[in-house]
């Protein structure tokens, strides 16, 4: 496809990466899937990202009533936020979410109430919005196993938990891609060199299990997929270097963080630990970032992989 997208480019055939706004650019993203005339989204940002995922549908020519599915990865906020929106704006569409969050999809409010716990009211009004729930009879539950007819498009969830317990993954035989929401991490393209992509685990709270982590990547390995798809973000090829460059992180993330377990100051001493192993394996990729630099940049990701780390100690 030759046509320039406002917000999207295509990524695979029939496969648009759609830079849902959240954050800063190139962030989050919304991935598009068409096939004979019909479409799904697979996570969707926030409310705020609806009119951007509406314009890209228009630039293709399709509309909202052929929008088939709107799939979430997991239902953490970036992710399912504008959910109950876009349900809203395609009529003809069937949620599919793992069946830990379907209750969340259909009533979201505890969902928004652990938000603003976290974020205060005026953030979660001002990142999110409000939440609208969806019609339990528009909510299929998927597991191990669900497979999804998109067209002739076949689509195959896989229970993928470690970062969430509600986590899915989604296997694409046609572009032999897997979209990893953030159970395969985050890649962020400013960090891209000459050697390829970067990638790095994702501890935010609350649910995060390094085993199970590392079980559900060497699951997605055992594919043999071409790319995968991850949330934050847009595709990213050659697997196998990605997969051992997360495991030996999360390696080094799980090793410092016992270390510290009872530790005074715990949290600032994670914190840094956890900067010191991003540092580094940037440094082996190529990429030259100052710390100072790169302690900007992942302000917000060391902050939450931080938090989540402390919970997932205080549990274990």
């Amino acid at each position: 496809m030759n046509k320039q997208l406002t917000f999207a480019h295509e990524v695979a055939e029939g496969i648009y990466c759609i830079d849902t706004g959240f954050g800063r650019d190139q962030f989050d993203a919304s991935y598009l899937i068409v096939s004979d005339s019909q479409a799904a989204f697979v996570d969707v940002g926030t409310n705020y990202s609806a009119p951007r995922l509406l314009k890209t549908l228009d630039e293709l020519s399709l509309t909202p009533n052929e929008v088939r599915y709107v799939i979430l990865t997991h239902v953490h906020l970036d992710h399912a936020g504008g959910a109950g929106e876009m349900m809203r704006l395609c009529p003809m569409a069937q949620l599919i979410v793992h069946p830990r969050g379907a209750r969340h999809m259909i009533d979201p409010s505890a969902l928004r109430a652990g938000a603003v716990g976290v974020y205060g009211e005026e953030a979660v009004q001002k990142d999110y919005g409000q939440l609208l729930p969806i019609d339990a009879s528009r909510v299929t539950e998927a597991g191990e196993g669900f497979e999804i007819m998109l067209g002739q498009r076949q689509l195959v969830c896989m229970d993928t938990p470690g970062h969430a317990k509600h986590h899915i993954a989604i296997w694409d035989r046609l572009s032999q891609g897997v979209f990893t929401g953030d159970t395969f991490g985050l890649s962020y393209r400013e960090f891209d060199t000459e050697q390829g992509a970067y990638i790095m685990p994702t501890t935010t709270p609350i649910q995060f299990d390094p085993a199970a982590l590392k079980e559900s990547v060497e699951r997605i390995s055992a594919l043999n997929p071409v790319c995968i798809y991850p949330t934050h973000y847009s595709r990213v090829d050659n697997v196998p270097r990605l997969k051992a460059i997360f495991l030996k992180q999360l390696d080094e993330m799980v090793e410092m963080a016992v270390s510290f377990k009872s530790s005074a100051n715990r949290y600032a001493k994670i914190k840094s630990g956890l900067a010191d192993i991003y540092e580094n394996h940037l440094k082996t990729n190529g990429c030259n970032i100052s710390r100072q630099e790169l302690e900007a940049f992942l302000a917000i990701d060391l902050d939450l992989n931080t938090q989540g780390i402390e919970v997932w100690l205080d549990k274990a």
